[in-house]
């Protein structure tokens, strides 16, 4: 299979409510691309819609979109700690951090033939420049899903990505830990999983 032709792909950058004017591209892509190890995340369009109110709602949460065509082949997300679900800034209040200066990093999602072009560099970029914007975020985070090594649906050939989030000047503190719920794939209940973080210091410049 031939490589895509990056020259055909456009960005796109939306804030806030904008967000609701991609909701079903940016839903379609999500399901897609978490339907895979190691979220295998069995998805429906309304509770897509819900989550992302959750961004629309935030006057800064920032969305990049990369587009082929008229298709989102890709996107990436980030919002301010304290406008995100009590699930996620739990663990940040129960260790003291001051939520003001935290900015979360939700979802990067890439279809599969678009991978190893260096769009996920340029999702980090693009996030951590647009929390550095207010100088305001002295850390940017993200969550990963934990699997045990022996599940039955793991991939022989699947690689953890925790390497690449490693060079970007990530490290995981396991003391920061959620539980969020979704059906796994080909299920209907819903069923907590341990989401482990990944934090990063933001240098800022004050104005």
């Amino acid at each position: 299979m031939s490589s895509p032709d990056l020259s055909s792909l456009t960005y796109h950058r939306l804030e806030g409510a904008a967000f609701r004017t991609v909701f079903d591209d940016l839903a379609a892509l999500r399901i897609a691309v978490f339907y895979d190890f190691p979220y295998l995340y069995e998805g429906s369009m309304a509770y897509e819609k819900n989550y992302l109110e959750t961004y629309a709602r935030s006057e800064r949460a920032f969305l990049f979109a990369v587009y082929d065509g008229n298709r989102m082949i890709g996107a990436t997300t980030a919002i301010p700690l304290p406008d995100e679900t009590p699930e996620v800034q739990a663990p940040f209040q129960k260790a003291g951090y001051d939520l003001n200066t935290v900015f979360y990093f939700g979802e990067s999602v890439l279809l599969p033939a678009y991978r190893g072009l260096g769009l996920g560099n340029r999702f980090f970029d693009e996030r951590e420049a647009h929390a550095r914007k207010s100088g305001q975020y002295t850390m940017t985070c993200f969550c990963a899903v934990q699997r045990p090594e022996d599940h039955p649906l793991r991939p022989a050939d699947y690689r953890p990505l925790d390497e690449f989030w490693q060079k970007r000047g990530y490290q995981r503190d396991s003391s920061l830990q959620s539980e969020m719920v979704w059906p796994d794939r080909n299920e209907t209940v819903e069923t907590a999983k341990t989401m482990i973080y990944w934090i990063k210091k933001q240098v800022v410049k004050k104005a």
